[in-house]
This record gives structure tokens, C-alpha cells and sequence, in this order.
């Protein structure tokens, strides 16, 4: 088991994903954000089922970084309850969880 994990959350629309997966790498709470457009998704929402086109972010980053990166979502995102599902990521390339790892670590000021 690593400590890396990729976060899964959906949103209204490209533009939204788009400014979203930038803001998480430009803090470096990502290492990177994939933007999956054109999603159909089926929900209960108050009662009622719904049916909305989406996007998906595939968020990777470092259960470290989990908390910060709710918030930075729950807090920017435009949905009222917005999904926000860490998944662990067992294992990977080494080269790739260090580079992961690496596009994380802040530059010293």
C-alpha cells in the first residue's frame, strides 16, 4: 500500500472541471487532474432522480494532502454537495509515484 490515492469528483461543465483540476495543481494538492468530458450520470437528488451530462476529475495526489484538497474542492466547486471519493492507490510504477510525489513537494521560498 502507498500513500497516494486518486480522488474522484464530477462537475456541471468543462469550464468548471478545467478551472478546478488548474486551481488543485497550481496549489500543488494534485500532481495531476485528468478532465473525462461528456459524462451521463444518474442520481437521487432530494427525493427525486436526476440525470445530468458531467465531467469527471480524476484527482491524483497523497492522502496527506486529502483534507486541504476537500476543502479546496468543497469550497470552489459549484455543486452544494459536491463528490469528493478517495480511493488508495495499492501500488505503481516507481518511477511514476515519484514523480507523483515529486510534482507535489513545495519549492523551498
Amino acid at each position: 500500500m502507498t500513500d497516494k490515492i486518486i480522488v474522484l469528483s464530477t462537475c456541471g461543465s468543462a469550464e468548471e472541471a478545467e478551472r478546478l483540476a488548474r486551481s488543485l495543481v497550481e496549489q500543488r494538492l494534485a500532481a495531476c487532474v485528468n478532465v473525462m468530458p461528456r459524462l451521463r450520470s444518474y442520481y437521487r437528488w432530494k427525493d427525486a432522480i436526476e440525470a445530468a451530462d458531467e465531467c469527471l476529475l480524476v484527482i491524483k495526489s497523497t492522502r496527506d494532502r486529502m483534507e486541504a484538497l476537500r476543502t479546496s474542492l468543497e469550497k470552489e466547486h459549484s455543486y452544494e454537495v459536491p463528490e469528493v471519493i478517495a480511493l488508495p492507490v495499492v501500488d505503481g510504477s516507481p518511477n511514476y509515484l515519484r514523480w507523483l510525489e515529486a510534482s507535489l513537494d513545495r519549492k523551498p521560498d
